[in-house]
């Protein structure tokens, strides 16, 4: 009579190890089974579930995001093989202290804001991040009609969200950035998560020719405005409205404008208020309105803005959210991707190309694996 093989159980591998005091809360929880698969994972933190998921072969779970700094970690993690007794194994480790806190300075939109169909989304941090990637990867976009969209870097404190095509109008948005964790520079994490939303509203684009001196408002994809224009005079560049791709940014009603570069008694010197004026760059242009209305829908005089009849300024001002487009054309100076927020000047796949993520992982993910 031949004596059964002995049954070796499963073993589970828990990281950060149970008992630990000082785990790095940016790389995650990862629990593996060895000999089985997992049948069962929990974690808690403060009583709340960590997020987190199997992958295909059952034997490994990762949390979805980096843990939060200084806390308390409780977790049971059972596995089973194919025959014999089942593994379990359960226990706390803690988290180590942020020490140099890092989170968000600034976003947006603002949190409730009702917005146009371009509007990026903008986030802007309080310390420099080297480890782009290990942000990005915690920022999460969650729409009620999904899209695609991505992430690119414009500085070392700002990132920026742009959809493939405009949004759909009249849905909300959601960003969350689980920073808690994330370990942006050396010495430093982010303490806590951060979630804001807002409103796409409905959808106005606008389009301006700068050579027959019309621009039409479309609401909803039915003319909702039309009107005669004076775009810029075009003797100097900086006097040459920009063609292309615009969002509107702000607005203000008056704005004061002064001429740049030039002082007092100079030749072409000015220095106005001018009511209702809609921002569409960051080199000086606006749709406002103008008491030319000689000019309007017949010459090019301004300085590079888009003047217009001032009750039709007003309706414009009235009507404009921050992130509507607004696309012009006839001039030979084009809106640079970086004035304002020129962001649909790029296509696509240049647009991406600003990700520190493979295209694959460009609109959010999670921790590392490895």
């Amino acid at each position: 009579m031949t004596a059964e093989t002995p049954v070796t159980p499963p073993v589970v591998h828990i990281s950060p190890a149970l008992d630990s005091k000082r785990a790095r809360p940016d790389r995650g929880l990862v629990i593996r089974a060895s000999g089985g698969r997992l049948t069962k994972v929990s974690a808690y933190v403060s009583g709340e579930p960590v997020p987190g998921r199997l992958d295909a072969s059952k034997t490994i779970w990762r949390s979805d995001w980096t843990l939060k700094p200084a806390a308390e970690y409780t977790v049971a993690a059972t596995a089973a093989g194919a025959r014999g007794p089942a593994t379990v194994a359960m226990g706390r480790f803690r988290t180590r202290p942020a020490g140099r806190a890092f989170g968000i300075a600034a976003t947006a939109p603002l949190p409730g804001e009702t917005v146009g169909t371009g509007m990026p989304i903008i986030i802007d941090f309080d310390t420099p991040v080297d480890d782009k990637a290990a942000v990005e990867r915690a920022l999460e976009v969650k729409a009620e009609q999904p899209v695609e969209g991505a992430w690119r870097w414009t500085s070392d404190t700002r990132v920026v969200y742009r959809t493939r095509r405009f949004w759909a109008p009249r849905q909300r948005v959601t960003v969350t950035a689980h920073l808690a964790g994330v370990r942006p520079a050396a010495g430093v994490y982010g303490a806590t998560d951060s979630t804001f939303a807002f409103t796409v509203g409905r959808g106005q684009t606008s389009t301006i020719d700068t050579r027959t001196h019309q621009m039409v408002v479309l609401r909803d994809g039915e003319v909702a405005q039309r009107m005669a224009i004076s775009a810029g005079m075009a003797t100097t560049r900086e006097y040459t409205t920009t063609s292309g791709i615009h969002l509107t940014m702000d607005k203000g009603n008056p704005v004061r404008m002064v001429s740049p570069g030039r002082e007092k008694g100079e030749p072409g010197y000015y220095d106005l208020m001018i009511d209702h004026a809609v921002r569409i760059s960051n080199s000086g242009e606006y749709v406002h309105a103008k008491d030319n209305v000689w000019a309007q829908g017949k010459a090019n005089v301004s300085h590079g803005c888009i003047n217009s009849r001032p009750d039709q300024a007003a309706w414009f001002y009235a009507t404009t959210l921050r992130g509507d487009p607004v696309t012009i054309t006839g001039t030979d100076r084009e809106l640079e991707w970086d004035n304002g927020w020129g962001f649909w000047q790029l296509s696509w796949e240049e647009w991406r190309q600003g990700s520190s993520l493979l295209p694959a992982d460009s609109a959010g993910g999670r921790v590392p694996q490895g």
